[in-house]
């Protein structure tokens, strides 16, 4: 009897078999407590074994409903067909030379696709690494070249990585950045135009913080120190703030008058997640750079700064790279990945996921006066949980919820400054009835409070 694989022919149901943890997950995570070290966490004590489509199989035969998407990688579903043909394909050409020393296609053939995908018709180039965090801290590097400046400004509420650098650029604390200083200098932050909690109302919003942003900027740093301005287009790990309209356009046309290197975070929002291939398109923004990773390679490793060809050629031959930076197999895998959102339509899946998602979770609003807030944009959709009758954060609730879920067989994420927002980033190639039985899940799960 040939044993099951994991990627698109894993059944796609929801199966409870043990209790979560189930027996042999428990032994998992006692050898994990033994041998790995205690500040990597872990969201949901399950060990998997497979995964493919909407579902993950853990070692115990329970098959979960999925809307982690392992934080937005697998976008296309875990080993999906082209990703795992073109991978398997390279792996046995040669797993490693490293581009810098022996070139190969593949890097190339990535940098072309993000050329052609990415906003605007400006000639760009790409540099590929391993991370997100690795993307953000090189595009730093190329802004501070160009523009020969040192300052950064990022926004209240943004999160963009766990390097030095890029921790001092994350605006919270626990747990990306406590007892983890000194940080990095000449970093600034600003405020961001959080509708939902913005003190005079989401009218105002983006008028209003884009008007003390820029004035902060302006008394605080001065333009003409500031090489560059980030922001995620939807805020991820601070709560899936989607900055008020208006309020981005604003920051770039500011950025763009004073010489600033304007730099869209799309590491978390980008290929098709937001039902746009990026973020950015939403409001017709064109970023002079562009950091991704996640979704881009169907769960393998692979990073890239993308933008304009001055901007990009700014750093000095030999100053950009890495020894793993675009590894030929995780290209082999990216090519494979933006084939299969070519071809599956994943835009207009994203688009279809919200339609649902929106739909079943404006109902369960009206039910429980603990959900504040309903937002985001594609398969990238969040709650905010407050406690009843006001809009004070409830990350217990929160907990509780995501709790619940867990036990029932749906993975959720929780995220947000406060605490108190459950996200949801399902596969794009979920089917609508796994979807729809997740969402029965997560009433039932409100119920329990």
């Amino acid at each position: 009897m040939t044993e099951l694989s994991g990627g698109p022919s894993l059944p796609q149901e929801r199966r409870i078999v043990t209790a979560i943890p189930g027996p042999k997950s428990q032994e998992l995570l006692a050898r994990k407590t033994a041998a790995v070290a205690a500040g990597v966490g872990t969201v949901m004590p399950v060990f998997a074994a497979r995964a493919g489509g909407g579902v993950i199989e853990d070692v115990d035969g329970n098959s979960l409903i999925d809307f982690g998407s392992g934080i937005a990688v697998t976008s296309v579903g875990a080993s999906a067909e082209a990703v795992v043909r073109r991978a398997t394909a390279q792996l046995a050409d040669f797993t490693h030379t490293c581009f810098m020393v022996t070139p190969y296609e593949g890097y190339v053939a990535v940098c072309e696709e993000l050329a052609a995908l990415t906003p605007g018709d400006h000639p760009k180039k790409s540099a590929l690494f391993n991370s997100g965090a690795e993307a953000v801290e090189n595009a730093v590097k190329i802004a501070r070249a160009y523009t020969k400046r040192q300052a950064v400004v990022v926004f209240d509420h943004g999160y963009h990585g766990r390097t030095n650098l890029t921790m001092a650029l994350t605006a919270k604390n626990m747990p990306y950045k406590h007892g983890f200083g000194p940080f990095a200098p000449e970093v600034y932050r600003v405020p961001v135009a959080y509708a939902y909690r913005w003190p005079t109302g989401p009218d105002h919003c983006a008028e209003e913080a884009a008007a003390q942003a820029i004035d902060m900027i302006t008394k605080q740093v001065g333009p003409d120190n500031v090489a560059a301005i980030i922001i995620e287009p939807v805020l991820g790990e601070g709560g899936f703030i989607e900055p008020a309209p208006g309020f981005l356009p604003r920051i770039a046309a500011f950025a763009k008058d004073n010489g600033i290197v304007f730099v869209a975070d799309e590491i978390q929002s980008g290929f098709c997640r937001t039902g746009q291939w990026f973020a950015s398109e939403h409001e017709n923004l064109v970023p002079d750079l562009i950091t991704t990773a996640k979704g881009i390679a169907g769960g393998l490793p692979l990073a890239a700064v993308t933008g304009r060809a001055e901007i990009m050629d700014a750093a000095h031959a030999g100053g950009l790279g890495g020894t793993y930076g675009g590894n030929p197999v995780a290209c082999a895998a990216a090519l494979g990945a933006i084939q299969t959102m070519r071809d599956l339509d994943l835009n207009a899946k994203a688009q279809r996921i919200e339609q649902i998602m929106k739909t079943r979770l404006t109902a369960l609003q009206d039910k429980y006066d603990i959900i504040g807030d309903l937002r985001g944009r594609g398969a990238m959709i969040a709650i905010e949980l407050v406690k009843s009758g006001t809009k004070d954060p409830n990350p217990e609730a929160t907990a509780a919820v995501a709790k619940a879920c867990h036990a029932a067989g749906l993975l959720v994420l929780t995220c947000g400054t406060y605490g108190n927002v459950l996200r949801f980033l399902p596969p794009l190639v979920i089917g609508e009835e796994l979807l729809n039985e997740g969402l029965d899940v997560l009433e039932e799960a409100f119920g329990q409070l």
